[in-house]
């Protein structure tokens, strides 16, 4: 019994070899739209036209046995939001600006040799690179979480949507009447690997 553990031990040992040998690990650019929900703690203010952009270099580690891999970015992030003071009618522009950095589980399918379909989650980090405002103050850090749906085509080209969701506060405004508020965002996007 004691000769067949020791067996067993070394087959799992070589599996676990064996997989990085096989393992896949990809570099590129990724760049995309953000479709920003505002989310605020005050019904007296709104927001609309919401949008922005982000892009950065990115990395894949895919592990094709089990159909797993893994993906991180570091991206130059914009949000900008219109804020409406229903009250007045006086509209106010806040754009945040940060460097996000996503770690995505992913899990995929292959629909042939050229192309697969995955689906991701993962959290984010964020970094605040924006200026101030005189009412608002952008909090210096933020955690996210992404989850999504992905497709790559040719090994090459990746299209990505998602939502990503702050857990807590984007910013923080001195007007007690302006509330807290989270630069929620759907994400849609291309990244290429090469």
């Amino acid at each position: 019994m004691k000769k067949f553990y020791k067996s067993l031990a070394v087959a799992a040992f070589a599996m676990l070899m064996a997989i990085p040998a096989q393992a896949q690990f990809n570099w590129g650019l990724r760049a995309g739209a953000n479709i920003v929900n505002m989310k605020m703690s005050s019904d007296v203010f709104g927001s609309k036209n919401n949008a922005g952009f982000y892009v950065g270099p990115t990395v894949k580690f895919t592990v094709p046995i089990v159909g797993l891999s893994f993906d991180a970015s570091a991206l130059y992030d914009q949000r900008t939001a219109k804020v409406v003071n229903d009250a007045n009618g006086i509209t106010e522009e806040r754009k945040q600006q940060t460097i996000q950095i996503p770690i995505n589980l992913r899990y995929g399918w292959g629909l042939s040799s050229m192309a697969n379909v995955f689906l991701f989650a993962g959290p984010q980090f964020g970094f605040n690179v924006s200026k101030h405002y005189s009412d608002w103050t952008w909090k210096s850090s933020q955690f996210s979480v992404n989850v999504g749906i992905g497709a790559t085509v040719l090994s090459h080209l990746e299209l990505k949507a998602n939502y990503n969701f702050v857990v807590g506060k984007s910013a923080v405004a001195s007007d007690n009447l302006l509330g807290n508020s989270r630069f929620n965002s759907w994400q849609v996007g291309l990244g290429y690997y090469f």
